[in-house]
């Protein structure tokens, strides 16, 4: 790098080295016109030291521009040498108390929930950690980049505005204190000369429009070198600007990509430099190609100088940025430079000008002068103030520019709103002194243009531009949010008139959405075209809180509250006049009621769903109630003039039709009307829609007769007919033989009842009924838990938000429910308090139609469980406020009454009538609030009142002359022993208990208390016959119960006692069968256990007898018999590794005969553990490829498993399997012969095998043709199935293609049988578990047959082959003249040697006719290699003798191994270091050689089958008995002194050996650690920081759009982009996936920080996302830190990861979770 530079600086021109800051600035002090003297300076040595070429070279401009033009700038500001003028400025200057940080993209920052003005406050994570707000509820998000900090902003936080830091910061002396007094009059004089032309200098450069001249900078020496420059849109995508870059200035794909990234970065770069005929040329092929399907990219030739001076101009930006940083005077100075006006009056400042070309500079500018203001202008406040003034001035023609422009509004100008709207005294000072809420509404309304005649928004043929133009749209919205978020404390009379002028501004925005959209239902045909629906509605979502806090600013001022309701109601008149014409009046007669109304059906006119001015009144209306406004001036207010059928009529007509709708009447209107009706409802809309609605019913009944009121809504739900005239409903049913009507009918009636519920049951919101908020709150809480427990985050959804994202749960919460803490998987849920039940209400207004049955479902079971009875009355409500009290009178009134009588009359007539039962149930509902409306009337009662409430006698009364009905109680108690109403009875029996209460209360205010008991006890004796009922019919059904048992029983017996031969035979095989593998029977329990040598205990044969999943036939497992198969998944893994980093230099030629003990990376055989036929495998597997071709055909996705690779799923669990695995009998029972000769110790046994091995050689020298064959034991099928088997391991192993003929598939073979038993050990050691009688099923079943298959593999390679390969391997413990350079006693894994020798050394022994058994050999074998490991850790075990020695009387064990230890000392050469101690020799051996003495019981136990004794607690001892080794280890030495003294000397003498000793290499010691995943911090905003400060390694210091980490080994990577691709295997993958390969041998476990997610991938076409092991205080993951909550690690989450990890089955997780999800499929892995 250094060279570089050298070689840089070299070729820079002298005269630019030579240039003295010092002298220059001299001459600056001198001159009188110093912008004179600057711009020559500037016009001279810019275009020398900028853009000299096609590519820029950063560093080296920087440090020229530093040098040559920044530097006399600095000593002219300072006077002085800048090194000693800095630093004294910043000791003069008083640091400031803001914070004032800009946020970088993906940055986290807090904000406090409790303490935040709004929630635009926010902190970064220094102030935070530092601040009182991290011990509050806070919010954490990650920034999208450009706000800043705003901690030291008192107007931003209610408390706790300072963190620590800038705590110290705050001074006692005046706020407003000039920062100018700390500067000396010299220097501000020349701070502002130099300030204001480079300044200007810079403003000038940058909005400069011509191409090839330049502002007063006359060029000396003109070049004509040009540059083809492109910009940034965000119109086209990245690939289509590389395949346009790739052609118009043939580059390669890298250099197109690395173009691509920078313009997008910084908004434009150079694509091409030369003259101005080669640049066009570029310019002209672009522009053809990007022009087809949209705006053409922007592209500009433009001359190097200006190029050149614009960079310039950028860097001078940056530079005044950091320059006023030193002080807060030159702060105010450059303030007072940007915001002085120039000559041309108006707009002419600097900051005017930068402001108003905004949209015509390139990303890059704009984001330096952004910063630049924030740093600025947003830091003095004074000059905030002055800003916050021009940018309302200019505010229309800012927007109207970023509506032209393409750019996010994160880097548009327009953006700054946040940062000063949401201050509250600027906000209110510019709505009274710039009018800014009626210069929002009217930019607004201005680009809204489409109307209709009525002057309604239109929003028809919503195209793409109009789309994005509305979106743009939407922002002013925002910022009317911003200035109305922090409402005012005291209000003077401009403010009044102001806002007030604002609120007539609104009004006419929602005069112009008032009907729009409107609909009429289609008849006879579908409709063709579906209207455009949703640009009304997101219009209407974003207005939403606009008009809640329009309503919150009016409650606040009396006087502002009554102007605005009338200037309200003028409006809805206006509105009105407009809709009613040409409608003819009628009148409605009913129960000697009349009333005039119009003639209007919403299933045949034209009907609106948005009706934003009706429901603003209804708004206001509720506040003069809930103020008193209404009750202290009525005389002020127009209640009066109001026509209360004019203000229902429209709301009415809307729940009409969202009637209609559910009734099935308006289908062939589409989606888009189902739409509409669904938002209508929810969440989002409702509080400003259908709540309003509701209350502006309530409001007109309150006001008119509720009589005249039923009428019209009979009228307009188009049932009057049925209800006014005497027995229609009896016509209506009989002549109608069409379902559909009569269903249609159904639906409306129930509608309309449950319309008047709401209507009299809704009274929880302030101002309606005598409540405050939280019983609002609480009350929609309840109803939610009623439905099922919820987790926080739904019950956060269920709620309707506030402008500061509150919903102000929390505050009720404990209250109403308890928290249940989640487990592993789930979150925590939220249940009902059982006391809350009483509240609940099963027609609450926000249950939707399936809510309600579930939650009508739960309550129900509820009451059954505590042995209640199932009625649901209703609630008992809160009083209404006196503005609203009348409406209670609906409920006594006569329609309603005659409503009621004819429903109830057609359910006891129930045959004449189509009526249904949720009918009834709503009228039954209905009596009930009445009833409970007077019970509190009557409680409640004082002296002089009289009760006007008097629906008992009502209902009473039976009907008029001529029909003679009966009373509504009459029919009641008809109804009640009606059995077709089974459901009904309770809430019957309810009803009648309630009306003979209350009559008892009546009574008890008058005299005669006989009557009223009679009553009680009828009623009463009636209850006690029904519970008698219930339990005569209760006991009868138990006999019966029991006297069907008692047959079935007798016939079973029966049944026995004459099939007994055959029950017999059934228990026998029972027996033989059940015990699979674990059958211990024949053996003497007591007697010692052991698994090898001669002494190994014999286990009797058990007969095992499996059944194949596929076929379902039963099969003895069988050497001769056709092959059983296991389903497996083989992969290479690195899950122990010590060493990741190693890679197989050319697999062709690797040979893998030896593993180091680095374990870098081993292939791992697991298993689901299902049987099938290895014929109906075949079958199976042929179809699943054939199924492959068939569907490659037709979807080009990729399935959960690829069939090329020879994967599959497992027919029955569908786990991921890309192998079989053949059952086995035990294989060394088939080779054992007879032992007939003593056995021989182990030199003797040595020597033998030695002089075999000799033979052998010769043999094969002479006659390599012959290939003794033993007699093959197994059938043909299972020697194919072995030869599949070992070629896949091979395979996947090795990632070679298969050969199996190739003499490395054995070893291949053996090793995945070793290295499955390592990582199984590893498992159970982690969890400290016994080695035996812990494993799953499944994994016993895999460990038995894939130690079973790798014995037995021997029989289908070449025999040579392998006993070759048992002569290397023994060769590297006792050396041979043949076999030079093995790896030395350090480098060998000696539990995968072990399995090696032990599994190749059959192939030795058939030939062998000495009559040495197998087992004798095994034993042999495996005592060499312990000794071998035990020399291996007395090498490497690091022992400190830390004085821990204990008492001197040492044990046999200690001096033994200290004698050993002495002995390899001798050996070495005294290399070793000396240790005197041999308790720690011992300590230390025991363990490091503890993980293979457990290895190897379980290889044995899975070899020979020797069931494991219980007592293998994995205790030292047990182990070595079990493995028939000597306690004391070192006593193996002793007895084979003879040879092991010179094999151990044969080992120390090997140069690695000697270098490792010399401390010239590294080895492995023992016991290797576990592998465990990388630790993670407890807090989750720590990696966040993490991650925002990583930059992506390969675009020089750009921040990563997605980081992400690597929780195997800690790495963070710049996942899906562009930059970090590479290629792998010729195909482009992204990152992470390249890491895998390296660091997970295909497989990897991922955070993805921004995200909060983990990704885990295999190969380049799985992977899944797994929920994050980080949880907030509610148990719940924030994937894609949606909601912000803080987050903290859960261990046990993480730990079931790293589970996953260390059991392998990441695979199998991502094949369950895409099988499960097919959209996982169609995501292009490679790419993360």
């Amino acid at each position: 790098m250094a060279a570089d530079l050298e070689a840089e600086v070299q070729a820079i021109d002298k005269s630019l080295l030579e240039c003295s800051a010092e002298e220059i600035a001299v001459k600056w002090l001198q001159t009188n016109d110093l912008q004179k003297e600057v711009y020559q300076h500037l016009a001279y040595y810019v275009p020398k030291i900028y853009c000299r070429g096609p590519n820029p070279a950063p560093q080296r401009e920087d440090m020229l521009a530093q040098h040559v033009l920044l530097g006399p700038m600095e000593w002219y500001l300072c006077g002085e040498d800048p090194a000693f003028g800095f630093p004294k400025l910043e000791q003069a200057n008083k640091p400031s108390h803001l914070c004032g940080r800009v946020f970088k993209v993906g940055e986290p920052t807090y904000s406090c929930r409790d303490c935040a003005v709004d929630p635009t406050c926010v902190l970064c994570m220094e102030c935070f950690l530092g601040s009182i707000h991290k011990e509050h509820r806070y919010r954490m998000t990650t920034s999208g980049g450009g706000g800043f900090c705003d901690c030291g902003d008192t107007e931003a936080w209610k408390e706790g505005p300072y963190c620590k830091k800038h705590e110290i910061n705050i001074s006692e002396t005046a706020e407003e204190e000039d920062p100018l007094v700390h500067l000396s009059e010299d220097m501000v004089a020349r701070a502002y000369n130099i300030f204001a032309i480079t300044f200007k200098y810079a403003v000038d450069i940058l909005t400069w429009e011509k191409e090839n001249e330049l502002p007063g900078l006359e060029i000396i020496e003109k070049s004509d070198t040009y540059y083809c420059m492109l910009f940034n849109d965000e119109v086209h995508t990245y690939e289509q600007v590389i395949y346009t870059l790739q052609k118009a200035v043939n580059c390669t794909q890298k250099e197109a990509i690395g173009f691509a990234t920078t313009v997008d970065r910084d908004g434009r770069r150079s694509v091409r430099y030369g003259d101005f005929q080669y640049c066009d040329q570029a310019k002209s092929v672009i522009v053809r190609n990007t022009s087809r399907q949209t705006k053409p990219l922007k592209v500009q030739v433009m001359h190097s100088s200006i190029v050149a001076h614009q960079s310039f101009g950028l860097k001078l930006l940056t530079w005044l940025s950091s320059i006023i940083g030193y002080s807060d005077g030159l702060r105010r100075i450059l303030c007072q430079v940007g915001l002085q006006e120039g000559p041309d009056g108006e707009n002419s400042s600097l900051v005017d000008k930068l402001m108003l070309c905004d949209s015509k500079l390139w990303k890059g500018a704009r984001n330096v002068y952004h910063q630049l203001f924030m740093s600025s202008l947003l830091m003095d406040l004074k000059y905030k103030k002055l800003f916050a003034i021009r940018f309302a001035r200019n505010y229309r023609q800012l927007q109207r520019d970023y509506m032209e422009d393409d750019h996010e509004r994160a880097v548009s100008v327009a953006a700054l709103s946040v940062q000063l709207f949401t201050v509250p005294t600027l906000a209110r000072m510019l709505i009274t002194e710039e009018n800014l809420m009626t210069t929002i509404i009217k930019t607004f309304m201005d680009h809204l243009r489409h109307r209709d005649i009525q002057g309604r928004f239109q929003f028809e043929r919503y195209t793409a531009l109009q789309a994005f133009k509305f979106r743009r749209v939407q922002s002013l919205i925002l910022d009317l949010k911003y200035v109305l978020i922090s409402k005012p404390t005291e209000w003077s009379d401009d403010l009044r008139h102001k806002f007030l002028e604002g609120f007539g501004a609104f009004l006419e925005l929602l005069k112009c959405m008032q009907g729009m959209d409107p609909i009429t239902r289609q008849v006879g045909q579908h409709i063709e075209m579906e209207p455009e629906w949703e640009a009304a509605f997101t219009l209407q979502m974003k207005l939403t809180l606009v008009i809640s806090m329009m309503q919150d600013w009016c409650a606040l001022d009396e006087k502002v509250l009554i102007e605005a309701y009338k200037k309200c109601l003028t409006v809805l008149m206006q509105c009105h006049s407009g809709f009613t014409d040409g409608e003819q009046p009628i009148v409605l007669s009913m129960c000697g009621h009349s009333v005039e109304t119009i003639r209007y059906c919403v299933s045949q006119e034209k009907v609106s769903i948005h009706l934003p001015v009706s429901r603003l009144l209804a708004g206001l209306h509720v506040l003069l109630s809930k103020t008193e406004v209404a009750y202290k001036f009525p005389e002020l207010l127009p209640l009066s003039e109001l026509s209360p059928p004019m203000l229902i009529e429209h709301p009415l007509r809307c729940l009409v039709l969202c009637a209609q709708v559910h009734a099935g009447m308006w289908r062939r209107n589409g989606f888009s009307l189902v739409n509409q009706i669904y938002y209508y409802h929810n969440v989002k809309c409702r509080r400003e829609m259908f709540d309003k609605d509701i209350v502006m019913l309530q409001t007109g009944v309150s006001m008119m007769d509720p009589n005249h009121f039923l009428m019209i809504m009979l009228s307009r739900f188009e049932l009057y007919q049925i209800f006014s005239t005497p027995d229609y409903g009896k016509r209506f049913s009989t002549e109608n033989t069409n379902k559909d009507i009569v269903q249609q009918n159904n639906t409306l009636i129930e509608e309309m009842l449950y319309l008047i519920i709401m209507i009299v049951g809704e009274r929880f919101s302030p101002g309606i009924g005598q409540v405050n908020a939280t019983d609002e709150i609480k009350r929609e809480i309840i109803h939610q838990l009623s439905i099922r427990p919820m987790a926080h985050s739904e019950l956060v959804k269920a709620l309707p938000e506030d402008e500061n994202r509150e919903t102000g749960m929390e505050s009720v919460i404990e209250e109403v429910a308890c928290f249940k803490k989640p487990g592993l998987t789930g979150r925590g849920l939220y249940e009902l308090k059982p006391e809350c039940a009483k509240n609940f209400n099963l027609y609450f207004y926000h249950f939707s139609r399936a809510e309600q049955s579930k939650a009508e479902e739960a309550q129900r079971k509820l009451k059954k469980q505590n042995r209640e009875d199932t009625a649901l009355p209703p609630p008992a409500l809160p009083p209404f406020c006196p503005l609203f009290a009348s409406l209670v009178n609906i409920l006594q009134s006569d329609v309603m009454l005659c409503i009621m009588g004819t429903i109830l009359q057609w359910a006891v007539e129930h045959n004449g009538y189509a009526w249904s039962e949720s009918m009834l149930q709503r009228v039954l509902h209905l009596l009930g609030m009445a009833l409970q409306e007077e019970k509190q009337h009557l409680e409640n009662l004082s002296e002089e009142n009289v009760v006007t409430f008097t629906f008992t006698q009502k209902i009473s009364r039976p009907g008029e002359a001529p029909n003679n009905s009966p009373s509504i109680l009459a029919m009641l108690e008809t109804l009640q022993k009606a059995p077709h109403l089974e459901v009904h009875k309770d809430m019957i029996r309810w009803i009648l208990k309630t009306f003979n209460a209350i009559k008892k209360l009546r009574e008890s205010s008058s005299t005669s208390p006989v009557a009223e008991t009679e009553g009680n006890i009828i009623e009463e004796s009636s209850r006690d016959k029904d519970k008698a009922e219930r339990k005569r019919k209760a006991e009868i059904a138990r006999l019966r119960r029991e006297k069907i048992m008692a047959q079935m029983s007798e016939m079973q017996r029966h049944f026995i006692n004459e099939n007994k031969e055959l029950f017999q035979q059934t228990l026998e095989e029972l027996d033989t069968s059940a015990s699979g593998v674990h059958d211990n029977s024949p053996v003497v329990s007591d007697a010692k256990l052991t698994a090898l040598g001669p002494q190994q205990t014999r286990v009797a044969e058990h007969r095992q007898v499996v059944m194949c999943i596929l076929c379902q036939e039963e099969q003895e497992v069988k050497a001769d018999s056709r092959a059983m198969v296991l389903a497996a998944f083989i992969q290479r893994s690195t899950v122990l590794s010590k060493n990741r980093n190693k890679i197989i230099p050319d697999p062709e030629k690797y040979d893998p005969l030896f593993m180091h003990p680095d374990l870098s990376c081993g292939t791992h055989t697991g298993s689901c553990g299902h049987i099938m036929h290895a014929h109906c495998w075949q079958r199976y597997f042929d179809a699943v490829q054939a199924k492959e071709q068939r569907r490659q055909q037709r979807l080009r996705v990729h399935t959960s498993y690829d069939v090329e690779n020879g994967e599959f799923l497992c027919p029955l669990c569908e786990c991921l399997s890309n192998t079989v695995i053949p059952l086995l009998p035990p294989p060394r029972v088939l080779f054992n012969r007879l032992d007939f000769s003593g056995q021989p110790n182990l030199a003797h046994w040595i020597r033998t095998v030695c002089q075999q091995i000799k033979a052998l050689y010769l043999l094969r020298d002479e006659d390599c043709a012959s290939k003794s064959k033993e007699l093959n034991p197994y059938s043909e099928s299972i020697k194919e199935m072995l030869t599949t088997f070992g070629t896949a391991t091979y395979k996947v192993g090795l990632k070679v293609h298969p050969n199996e003929e190739d003499p490395r598939v054995p070893i291949m073979c053996w090793g995945s049988c070793a290295y499955t038993i390592q990582t199984i050990e590893r498992i159970l050691a982690d969890e400290d578990k016994p080695l035996f009688g812990h494993l799953p099923c499944r994994q016993d079943d895999c460990l038995t047959s894939l130690t079973r298959f790798a014995a037995a593999h021997w029989t289908v390679s070449s025999l040579s082959a392998v006993q070759g390969h048992f002569c290397t391997l023994l060769a590297s413990l006792v050396p041979n003249e043949k076999n030079g350079n093995l790896p030395c006693i350090l480098d060998i894994d000696m539990f995968h040697l072990l399995v090696n020798l032990v599994l190749s050394y059959p192939a030795i022994h058939c030939q062998d006719f000495s009559g040495v058994s197998l087992g004798t050999g095994d034993l042999h074998l495996f005592h060499l290699v312990t000794m071998a490991h035990i020399i291996q850790i007395l090498f490497t075990s690091s022992t400190e003798e830390n004085g821990m020695d204990q008492e001197n009387t040492s044990s046999e064990e200690e001096v033994a191994v200290l004698t050993l230890y002495k002995f390899l000392c001798q050996c070495t050469g005294s290399a070793l270091k000396e240790i005197s101690s041999g308790w720690h020799l011992w300590k230390n051996l025991k363990a490091g050689i503890m993980p293979f003495l457990r290895c190897s019981a379980l290889f044995f136990h899975y070899l020979n089958g020797v069931p494991a004794p219980s007592e293998v607690e994995g205790t030292f001892e047990h182990l070595c008995s079990y493995l028939s080794l000597p306690n004391n280890l070192t006593c193996l030495f002793q007895e084979n002194s003879e040879i092991m003294n010179t094999l151990i000397e044969s080992w120390c003498s090997n140069n690695e050996v000697k270098r490792y000793l010399e401390g010239k290499r590294h080895a492995i010691s023992y016991a290797r650690e576990s592998n465990k995943l990388i630790d993670l911090p407890g807090d989750y905003s720590c990696l966040i920081n993490q991650a925002s400060n990583f930059s992506c390694p390969k675009s020089g210091g750009d921040k990563s759009r997605a980081p992400t980490l690597c929780l195997v080994c800690g790495t963070m990577l710049c996942s899906q982009s562009y930059c970090c691709q590479t290629e792998l295997e010729g195909e482009d993958v992204g990152a992470c996936t390249a890491h895998t390969y390296t660091c997970g041998s295909g497989v990897g476990i991922f955070l993805r920080v921004r995200e909060c997610q983990v990704l885990f991938l295999a190969g380049k076409t799985k992977g899944c996302f797994y929920p994050p092991p980080y949880l907030d205080d509610y148990g719940e993951t924030d994937q894609g830190l949606r909601r912000g909550n803080p987050l903290h690690l859960c261990k046990e989450r993480f730990k079931k990861i790293q589970k996953l990890w260390q059991q392998h089955s990441i695979t199998e997780e991502i094949g369950h979770a895409q099988e499960a999800n097919q959209t996982l499929v169609g995501i292009d892995w490679q790419h993360l």
